[in-house]
């Protein structure tokens, strides 16, 4: 079931985000996070900004969070979604699950006007979903980073709620 994020969920959190970031490209991010970070990043997701979980049978096995996009005041009604699956539980229609839930909040939530979503270029299955739920193709940055040696293209996605 998809339901919101508790504190208690962090560890689970933290866990399912260190190994995208020790064995996946789906996040440029390369050092793993302690609980310090985590507990900062938990803080910072109040208002339009939340957290869902997917848990079933008493664990966690994917998250996606609305995020501030960046920090500067004109960008407020704008957010940035991730969706993380632990490892295990990839292929079982979680993302579609957590993804259907956090775009609702959004569209009902009016402080957000546009979900946007930074895709490692070659991350067909994040491409895929996105597509799925309706969001736009909005370019690529060429070479934005690095990891594991490899050079990696961002794809820009976006939904837009028309708020007038």
């Amino acid at each position: 079931m998809v339901r919101r994020a508790d504190k208690k969920d962090l560890p689970a959190l933290m866990e399912i985000y260190n190994d995208a970031i020790l064995h996946t490209t789906a996040t440029f991010d390369t050092e793993i996070k302690d609980v310090k970070n985590r507990m900062a990043w938990w803080e910072e997701h109040t208002g339009p900004y939340v957290i869902y979980v997917y848990e079933a049978e008493g664990v966690v096995m994917g998250y996606a969070s609305l995020s501030r996009y960046r920090d500067r005041k004109a960008f407020d009604p704008a957010v940035e979604i991730s969706v993380y699956i632990h490892r295990k539980y990839r292929g079982r229609g979680i993302g579609s699950k957590l993804m259907e839930q956090t775009l609702k909040f959004a569209e009902e939530c009016s402080q957000i006007g546009t979900v946007i979503s930074l895709i490692t270029g070659d991350n067909e299955v994040s491409i895929h979903l996105h597509e799925k739920f309706g969001f736009s193709y909005c370019g690529q940055i060429r070479n934005a980073g690095v990891k594991f040696g490899k050079q990696l293209s961002l794809n820009a996605y976006q939904i837009i709620y028309d708020r007038n």
